[in-house]
């Protein structure tokens, strides 16, 4: 030591200023930096006793400032072995250029793995858990193990270039990760364990068998100690709700007793303030839990602070803006009526159909105690309705070409608020290779109903297609009740007024045409739709049935002449397993009262296209003139089959969708099905959260001369 210290004293030395502070003096004055070597040898302690050091057999004084009394015993002092970390031995013996197989296990059978009685399953691979077989009877095992391989960092974060340190930390996240689950079920006496295990030396995945970190195996071994039960459970003042109480308490499904499971507390806290706001409890809060856990008694008690606030019914909506959206306006969209029971779902349906309107940028609503509750009598709230506009003018159009029907460009303007409330103005036009049209649309969503619809459409039109030409005027005036999106209902219908004025004549020939015949035509059309299908745009399971009926009188030539158009159409939904639904459709259609040509041509009956039959032209099916164009008819058949078949491409989003469809079109009243014509394909669906995009190719099995080998469709939505 003395040596070390001469050695470095020069260095240290030459560091100091002969300026230093005068603490620093104290300690190393000048003349041990002028020479160091003879300041070191003039100390006391470097003096002899014959120089006048300290005598070393002499015992240094006694300065009193403190005393120590010698043990009595001699004292044992034991060390408990370490245990062994297998990952570090590992580390260990390849520095040294030992084998790894001093840390490695034999292989084992799966049944022999557990040993001293427990059970033993894999998490993956290279992940084992290790319990004893009461634990393998925990009704919640496969949740729990599901759960840890979700979470688990050597699943998550596992890497073909991980190191030994990276698994370490790893498989100490995942200890702790154990451990938290454990307790999330109950288990806070849990005890987990983690070692490791490697293939001997030359079994591994390297080069000749070297045993590299991705070789490693995890065992985590579980005690789990007792489950422990839900003890004291207190709701507070939720027993202030008198008859409500026995079903409030349902509500919230934990009980004195059962296993603790901290899941269940969240769940349960949600489904009792959910049944709150369902049963008139307008103000009610559901405060956060407290969950003290009693080893003494492998209990835990739990405490919710629950302040029912009163039970309210609904009284008058207002709105912030009662001359766009009035507050009486609104109590009609709504689905409960002034004196109902309070529900947060009615307030929230609300919510959604008032934005549905596309009137409402933003909205809130937010109840306000009128009068409050007295014994035995609930109280009112009004629902204060803030709403900020949203733009109400829309220009849109569209421009499009098909090789069979040419171009068609059409142009729309749009207020929908036009005159209040939800009165809308359309005003569209349409220039085209078969067809122009203008045309104005006065239409009042929601009126005097949820989802009933009052309109007016005024037209005219002119027409050139192959199956007839027509110019025409048209007045049709609907009331209907509409299912929708966020409204899907078991019944919708619709009734109407519909007045034609048109002049039209079938085919032509090489440029020659007949002569136009004027049609004058009243019309009540009327329809219903019975609907027990899960969805409006992709419906997977369940049925349609939709019956459409329209008595007629028309006036052609001098002739009157009255009749009735009817058509009835089933759909049927089907599914196998969870990514195969096999969908079927079939319509009949029938014109009963007159002769064919009593009937104006663009009111006859035809088939063929992206929405009957598939593989064929629009109105293309059915009989035909001397002149190969199609006159259409009295009678209607069409058929549809289809498997809709969900693929794991795009996250699940994309579907393949064979299908054949069928159809036929008679001058006669009942429709035969020896005429029909066939048209097979396959489409792709691509699912977005408003619907499916549809893309089918279809070509015709029994083609006919001047049929196309190919057809392509594109919309929205399934095909029916």
């Amino acid at each position: 030591m003395a040596l070390a210290l001469s050695a470095l004293a020069p260095s240290l030395a030459s560091a100091q200023s002969l300026d230093a502070d005068a603490e620093l003096e104290d300690l190393i004055p000048d003349s041990a930096i002028a020479d160091p070597e003879s300041w070191a040898v003039d100390t006391e302690a470097a003096r002899t006793p014959e120089d006048g050091g300290p005598d070393p057999e002499t015992p240094l004084a006694d300065n009193g400032a403190f005393t120590l009394d010698w043990p009595d015993e001699e004292i044992d002092v034991a060390f408990e072995p370490l245990e062994e970390d297998p990952a570090l031995a590992e580390a260990l013996s390849r520095e040294a250029g030992r084998p790894a197989q001093d840390i490695a296990l034999p292989e084992m059978a799966r049944e022999e793995r557990g040993g001293n009685g427990q059970e033993s399953v894999d998490i993956t691979k290279r992940i084992e858990l290790r319990f004893p077989p009461e634990f393998a009877e925990f009704e919640q095992i496969g949740e729990f193990r599901q759960r840890f391989r979700d979470l688990s960092d050597l699943v998550n974060l596992a890497d073909s270039d991980d190191n030994l340190a990276q698994l370490g930390n790893r498989a100490r996240a995942d200890q702790e990760l154990l451990e938290t689950l454990l307790s999330v079920y109950g288990y806070y006496d849990a005890d987990v364990t983690q070692r490791v295990r490697t293939p001997a030396a030359g079994r591994g995945s390297g080069e000749d068998g070297e045993v590299k970190p991705g070789d490693a195996r995890f065992v985590f071994s579980i005690d789990p100690g007792p489950r422990y039960a839900f003890g004291a459970i207190d709701l507070a003042t939720l027993e202030t709700t008198g008859a409500d109480y026995p079903l409030l308490r349902e509500a919230f499904g934990i009980k004195s007793g059962d296993p603790v499971n901290e899941d269940a507390i969240v769940f349960e806290r949600l489904d009792l303030d959910v049944a709150l706001g369902e049963n008139g409890y307008a103000f009610a809060e559901v405060g956060a839990p407290d969950l003290l856990v009693d080893h003494a008694r492998d209990e835990a008690d739990l405490t919710i602070p629950v302040a029912p606030g009163g039970k309210y019914r609904f009284g008058q909506v207002v709105s912030s803006k009662p001359k766009f959206l009035s507050g009486k306006h609104l109590g009609e969209i709504a689905r409960f009526d002034a004196g109902d029971i309070y529900k947060e779902s009615d307030v929230e349906d609300l919510r959604r159909a008032i934005l549905a309107t596309g009137l409402i940028s933003t909205l809130s609503i937010q109840p306000r105690e009128v009068e409050a509750p007295t014994e035995g009598q609930p109280g009112t709230v009004a629902l204060d309705v803030d709403l900020t506009e949203a733009p109400l003018r829309t220009i849109a159009g569209s421009l499009g070409y098909s090789t069979t029907d040419g171009y068609r460009t059409e142009v729309s303007w749009e207020h929908r608020n036009f005159f209040p409330p939800e009165g809308m103005l359309r005003v569209r036009g349409i220039v085209g290779t078969q067809e122009q049209l203008v045309g104005a649309t006065l239409r009042r969503n929601n009126w005097h109903g949820r989802d009933k619809a009052i309109s007016l459409d005024v037209f005219a039109n002119t027409i050139d297609r192959d199956a007839y030409e027509a110019r025409t005027l048209s007045a049709i005036a609907k009331y209907e009740r509409l299912s929708t999106l966020i409204f899907q209902k078991e019944i919708a219908w619709s009734v109407g007024l519909e007045l034609v004025a048109t002049q039209e004549r079938e085919g032509t020939l090489d440029g020659e045409t007949g002569p136009r015949e004027t049609f004058l035509v009243a019309a009540v059309p009327a329809s219903v739709t019975l609907d027990q299908s899960d969805s409006l745009l992709d419906p997977t399971e369940g049925w349609r049935l939709e019956a459409w009926v329209s008595p007629e009188i028309s006036t052609n030539n001098g002739t009157q002449s009255t009749y009735g158009r009817a058509t009835l159409e089933g759909r049927y939904y089907k599914p196998f397993g969870e990514s195969v639904v096999i969908a079927a459709r079939a319509k009949i259609g029938t014109i009963q009262g007159t002769a064919l040509d009593h009937i104006a041509p663009s009111r006859r009956l035809f088939a063929g296209g992206g929405g009957s039959v598939r593989g064929y032209g629009y109105q293309d099916i059915g009989p035909k003139d001397d002149l190969g164009d199609p006159t259409g008819g009295r009678s209607l058949s069409e058929f549809s089959l289809e498997a809709r078949v969900r693929t794991g491409m795009f996250d699940g989003a994309l579907s393949f969708v064979p299908f054949i469809d069928a159809g036929a079109v008679d001058t006669t009243t009942t429709p035969r099905l020896r005429d029909l014509q066939f048209g097979a394909g396959v489409g792709i669906r691509y699912h977005t959260n408003f619907g499916p995009l549809r893309v089918d190719l279809a070509t015709p099995i029994n083609r006919r001369p001047g049929d196309n080998r190919i057809a392509v469709y594109v919309a929205l939505g399934q095909a029916f």
